[in-house]
């Protein structure tokens, strides 16, 4: 008797396997230019901040409102974002969230015209709101657009385009920014109130052009995005598993997580904020602050690069050891430059972005793993921890003032031991704890 032969069922697999991967591609990179976008955003900051304190006259504390008015937004509009994602989904978050960007970008027309300090801080406010929703909503999509296994790389090679928008950053906003060379705090104080008044007008203006055509340029992604097909998706959890009391004030890997990215967001964002003012001190390099702007973009470019190299690491090898040896080479180059001086001390401070790479993607990941349905809730509890943008910068401002700019980095290595102690202890999600108990 003749017997049919049954066809394996492998290629079938394997095709539908390919047919997910090819119509995942698509999505991942029209979702990956909106992290370039708010990377650029981000780090235009680090050029804000010199060309504000010498137009207001600012302390480093007081200059830092920046930072804080900036990353106060991810604190105050990170879970409102998560319950719009809920309401009208992750494709529509993200719409309004560029919508939200544009206003900010415009409002610094307005805020350059009257130099007003205030307004300026208004705008970046906005502006920052507009990413908390890119953040809320983007973040866990990239997370749940594949395999489980593979999301801190597959995160972490969306952050590299971060990256890249955030190396480009501080080149382009140098040239257009701070094309003009301030005046001393001496030769500020000789104007007359109606000079004063004049000389800030020309310094301010130099910021309508570039957010300007950022604002444009965020209302023509917001109809891109608008237009095109993204996939819904959905988290996927095991009934079996899932418990009706579950909270995620119950998941210890997801809190500790929280307080890491304050602590990894705080010390990149402040260690960025103070490159230009440190690299003019005369015992480090005694650059012109339009000349140390280019080299900010090593700093970030690091990270980019980082980024990359990080993606198959992550895939390959544990991202709690690897997240352990980043967070002890970046504090030792801390260490180091605040023990040297100059150009050996810059460029260990710069080196330092290399290492920051792949920390908020692996942090992040390791949070929200084993979340299960409370994923989206526990992605607007990570990105509240983004505030740790706002509060450290202002410490260390206040460090600054007091002690000096150049021992005043003390505080991100205090920052990199958190991370460092969540990398091997606090990142266990509950059920490898318990497994070791």
């Amino acid at each position: 008797m003749a017997t049919r032969e049954v066809p394996s069922s492998e290629p079938i697999q394997a095709n539908a396997a390919n047919a997910k991967t090819e119509r995942y591609t698509r999505p991942l990179a029209i979702v990956t230019t909106l992290f370039f976008m708010w990377g650029f955003l981000t780090c235009l900051n680090d050029i804000l901040i010199p060309h504000l304190k010498s137009i207001f006259d600012l302390s480093y504390a007081k200059v830092m409102l920046v930072q804080f008015a900036f990353f106060s937004a991810y604190f105050l509009f990170s879970i409102p974002w998560s319950k719009a994602i809920n309401t009208i989904g992750y494709k529509a978050t993200m719409v309004v969230g560029l919508l939200t960007m544009a206003c900010g970008a415009f409002l610094f027309v307005p805020a350059a015209s009257v130099v007003s300090y205030p307004l300026f801080l208004t705008a970046l406010l906005v502006l920052a709101a507009g990413i908390t929703g890119l953040q809320v909503s983007a973040n866990p999509y990239v997370d749940l657009l594949g395999k489980p296994e593979t999301a801190s790389s597959r995160l972490d090679l969306t952050q590299a385009f971060n990256s890249l928008g955030t190396t480009i950053a501080p080149k382009i906003g140098g040239l257009l920014i701070l094309s003009a060379a301030p005046l001393a705090v001496a030769q500020l104080q000789q104007l007359t109130p109606e000079a004063l008044h004049l000389y800030r007008v020309q310094q301010a203006s130099s910021v309508k052009m570039p957010y300007t055509v950022i604002g444009f340029a965020l209302l023509l992604l917001a109809v891109l995005i608008g237009l095109s097909r993204l996939p819904t998706v959905e988290t996927e959890t095991n009934p079996s598993e899932h418990k009706a009391n579950d909270s995620i004030w119950k998941h210890r890997n997801l809190l500790l997580g929280a307080v890491g990215i304050f602590a990894y967001v705080g010390a990149e964002v402040s260690i960025g904020s103070f490159l230009v003012n440190y690299f003019g001190l005369p015992e480090i390099a005694d650059l012109s602050a339009k000349t140390a702007a280019g080299y900010v973009s090593f700093y970030w470019g690091g990270a980019m690069v980082g980024r990359f190299l990080g993606a198959p690491l992550l895939a390959r090898f544990k991202p709690g050891y690897l997240l352990a040896i980043c967070a002890v080479v970046a504090g030792a180059l801390i260490t180091a430059s605040m023990a040297l001086n100059g150009h050996l001390a810059m460029w260990t401070i710069l080196a330092v972005g290399l290492f920051n790479s792949i920390m908020f993607p692996t942090i992040f990941s390791l949070g929200e793993a084993e979340l299960g349905s409370l994923s989206g809730t526990g992605s607007g509890l990570l990105s509240m921890a983004i505030v740790g943008g706002a509060i450290v910068p202002v410490i260390q401002g206040v460090i600054a003032d007091h002690v000096g700019l150049h021992h005043a980095f003390v505080l991100p290595v205090v920052c990199y031991l958190y991370i460092l102690f969540y990398a091997l202890e606090g990142s266990k999600p509950n059920s490898e704890r318990y497994a070791t108990l």
